[in-house]
């Protein structure tokens, strides 16, 4: 069973930034695409990045990006969403995703494990 633990939201001001960690507790997760989802109140979940199993490959929502990075650590078993010029559409709660087949997908769906989430709030 995966485990995955998001840590690094909370509120900060329009244009200010945030980093964003996900811990996963799993021997393998150099095997996994992983991925970062949000959900703001009211509104769908929505695809923000992802990041195929070795860094290689990374795919970010046309809604951040030039704002968002996703990277990842193999040796901590951890990825990262680092987030710049935050705005306030941007709030939501952050969720990361791991797929064992490594398919790099934006759909969630394709995701099999995910964590509890992390609440990022932006003021105006």
């Amino acid at each position: 069973q995966v485990q995955l633990v998001e840590s690094g939201g909370g509120l900060v001001q329009a244009g200010g930034s945030l980093k964003l960690s996900c811990v996963a507790s799993v021997r393998t997760f150099s095997r996994y695409a992983m991925a970062w989802f949000r959900q703001a109140p009211g509104k769908e979940r929505e695809f923000v990045a992802t990041i195929s199993w070795n860094g290689g490959s990374t795919n970010i929502a046309e809604s951040v990006k030039g704002r968002f990075t996703i990277s990842r650590d193999n040796a901590k078993d951890t990825v990262f969403l680092q987030m710049n010029s935050l705005k306030p559409e941007d709030t939501a709660v952050y969720y990361c995703a791991a797929d064992p087949l490594n398919r790099n997908s934006q759909y969630g769906v394709r995701y099999n494990y995910w964590g509890q989430g992390t609440q990022v709030t932006v003021s105006s």
